[in-house]
């Protein structure tokens, strides 16, 4: 009877060891999640930094209140350029100024007086001295500059030509008389060949 119970106990616990066997091998067997992997979103392009335009500076003279280098915006015009010298005085002809011309950096604006012979209006010319669009020093057919009848503001609006050389201009012509020729220029202390080649298509002698 004893050994009856003994080997009862014994089945007991093989099949218990079986079933706790098969239970750890199923466990061991599952499917593990798969891991969670985080990637970072796709770098997205940045778009090219665009430029802020710069202030032009733009050289006002003639017939304006106060005449002299100006900082304006962009985007300014003739009109913006004269408002900032102060506005005309008495003696403009502003008859012959395009207010509405766009301007660029280093352009001049030149304002006659009334009554005085310009190259074409309104005088606004770039650094080059080449006309500056419509309106701009180019003008018509044959409009020079006469060196031996223009003031200083008209001599001084010649590319490369300050006010300094174009009273050298004048007072050379007052000494020595009028100009022949337009490479008579040269004779002028500060004009040598290489500014006589910038202005000779731009000036004559011719009444």
């Amino acid at each position: 009877m004893r050994n009856a119970t003994a080997w009862g106990w014994l089945a007991v616990g093989f099949f218990l060891g079986i079933a706790i066997g098969v239970g750890v091998l199923t466990m061991l067997k599952r499917v593990q999640p798969a891991p969670i992997i985080i990637q970072p979103p796709p770098p997205t392009s940045t778009p090219s930094p665009t430029g802020t335009p710069s202030p032009i500076r733009i050289h006002v003279n003639g017939q304006v209140v106060a005449p002299a280098v100006y900082t304006l915006p962009p985007d300014s015009i003739v009109q913006t350029a004269v408002q900032a010298a102060g506005g005309f005085t008495a003696q403009a002809n502003t008859a012959v100024v395009n207010l509405a011309q766009p301007l660029a950096d280093g352009m001049q604006v030149y304002v006659p007086a009334l009554g005085e012979v310009v190259a074409a209006p309104p005088m606004v010319t770039e650094p080059s001295g080449s006309a500056a669009g419509t309106g701009g020093m180019a003008g018509p057919t044959g409009s020079l500059i006469n060196l031996n009848t223009a003031t200083l503001d008209q001599l001084d609006t010649l590319p490369g030509i300050g006010p300094s050389t174009a009273a050298n201009i004048i007072q050379h012509r007052e000494t020595n008389g009028p100009f022949a020729t337009i490479e008579g220029i040269m004779d002028v202390s500060g004009i040598g060949e290489g500014r006589f080649a910038q202005i000779k298509d731009l000036i004559t002698v011719d009444n």
